[in-house]
């Protein structure tokens, strides 16, 4: 499937299994650090809507806009962080590489890279919208 020319309606009828929409204040300034931090690639992105691939998983981002109808968008807190309460694993992609690169991109490290009891190496990026983002790879 092509995600840069695929229609909206196609689209939504691939979707499989388990899915998510982030909802971001800034849909370009996010898909730009997702693709310096952790190489993901970016599709259609605009101010109100970008797909997002991690190796063969897919997600949206959709911008404040793009939600204006929607009654989840007046559950969004004004102040941030926007992201208390998730983590987003990014499994087999490599923490002290991506928190090496969140800094430069402007995003916050909040945990160091460290090898954890489950068997991972991992750490905790924040974005500008305190979503916290876990790179981890097997120790």
């Amino acid at each position: 499937m092509d995600y840069n020319t695929v229609s909206p309606e196609e689209f939504g009828a691939s979707l499989r299994g388990i899915g998510f929409n982030i909802i971001v204040s800034d849909v370009k300034r996010t898909a730009q650090f997702l693709i310096d931090v952790f190489d993901m690639t970016a599709f259609r992105i605009s101010n109100d809507f970008a797909i997002i691939r991690h190796q063969d998983h897919i997600f949206q981002l959709h911008g404040d806009g793009a939600y204006h109808s929607n009654s989840l968008l007046s559950l969004i807190p004004e102040n941030p962080p926007r992201g208390g309460g998730i983590e987003i694993q990014i499994y087999n992609a490599d923490p002290d590489l991506a928190a090496e690169k969140a800094i430069k991109a402007g995003g916050h490290v909040l945990q160091q890279p460290n090898d954890k009891p489950h068997g991972l190496r991992e750490c905790y990026i924040l974005c500008a919208d305190g979503y916290a983002w876990v790179p981890s790879r097997p120790t």
